[in-house]
């Protein structure tokens, strides 16, 4: 009897160690949620991006990002389009281009950069008026033009007035500018700061228009599925925006160091002011697909409302 209990007892001692799992058993590893991808344009737009990343911002925050560095609009459009990126800097001109192309990618907030139309060294000019029958460098069909267009219509140069000449590479823009090879071009910050230190004549920004000429948007996908990770990012991202703003000096370096913007902007570079996340009015996002619609860019109706996420934007 007693080898009987004995025996029944050691069975239930090793039903309980198969079943219960040693300190040694392999757990599985908690699932991660993989990096938030961004892409950024070397410019002023992308600044508190980077002074987010650099100064562990996005980490206080509890989200991971990755930054993607893109040279160029076609780059940065393709990988949009490829799912490579979650969001990016990009423009309200590209942002029709992809809703009418099929990509269902949101406008979350405009960004806050400068772009500015500069005139050669030699060529003389002194204003916009003087752009009439000139040549201007940009990248046709992109928001650079429609950039320049809005700048001379206000000082009553109509878009038929001057010849554009096509030049997509920036740093090939900026040299034929200097070298006097076109009469003027559209640049980006910190670029239009680069050219002017050179002896280029600054003859307008879109700060005196008034045009958010950049947007960041996500697909929607990413909004659907990770909006509590978005809305970490933009704190982050605000944040690194109220520190730039409260001392832009303290970032002369960083400019070179570590945004890589060219040496000659450390000390010309005037800071632009980022604004609290919010959405461009319904009016310029208007404004923008009818000008796509008159150069026969776009057929279909683009609506704001087509374009827009608004739960970005609703914590603020």
């Amino acid at each position: 009897m007693k080898k009987t209990i004995l025996f029944l007892l050691c069975l239930v001692i090793a039903e309980m160690l198969y079943a219960s799992p040693s300190k040694d058993a392999a757990v599985p590893a908690k699932e991660t949620a993989a990096p938030l991808k961004v892409g950024i344009m070397p410019d002023a737009d992308s600044l508190p991006f980077m002074v987010a990343r650099d100064e562990g911002l996005f980490t206080a925050e509890g989200v991971e990002v990755e930054l993607v560095i893109f040279s160029n609009p076609q780059e940065r459009d393709a990988a949009i389009q490829a799912d490579k990126v979650d969001g990016s800097i990009s423009d309200i001109l590209a942002a029709a281009f992809l809703f009418v192309g099929g990509f269902d990618a949101k406008i979350t907030s405009v960004t806050d950069g400068r772009y500015g139309v500069a005139a050669a060294p030699e060529a003389g000019i002194q204003d916009l008026a003087g752009l009439t029958g000139k040549q201007i460098g940009l990248s046709t069909n992109t928001i650079i033009q429609y950039t320049v267009d809005a700048q001379l219509e206000r000082a009553g140069v109509g878009a038929d007035n001057y010849t554009p000449v096509s030049v997509p590479r920036m740093p090939l823009r900026m040299e034929m500018l200097l070298n006097g090879q076109i009469d003027a071009a559209s640049l980006p910050e910190p670029l239009l700061t680069a050219v002017i230190g050179q002896g280029a004549i600054l003859l307008s920004t879109t700060d005196t228009l008034g045009i958010d000429a950049g947007i960041l948007l996500f697909s929607k996908k990413t909004l659907d599925n990770r909006l509590e990770d978005v809305k970490k990012f933009y704190r982050a991202y605000y944040k690194a925006a109220q520190k730039i703003n409260e001392n832009p000096d303290a970032y002369r370096a960083f400019l070179v160091e570590k945004a890589s913007f060219p040496e000659a902007v450390r000390d010309a570079y005037q800071f632009v002011h980022y604004r609290q996340p919010v959405l461009p009015e319904d009016s310029q996002i208007e404004q923008a697909v009818a000008w796509l619609k008159a150069k026969e860019l776009i057929s279909a109706d683009v609506t704001p409302e087509n374009l827009v996420d608004r739960r970005i934007v609703a914590e603020w």
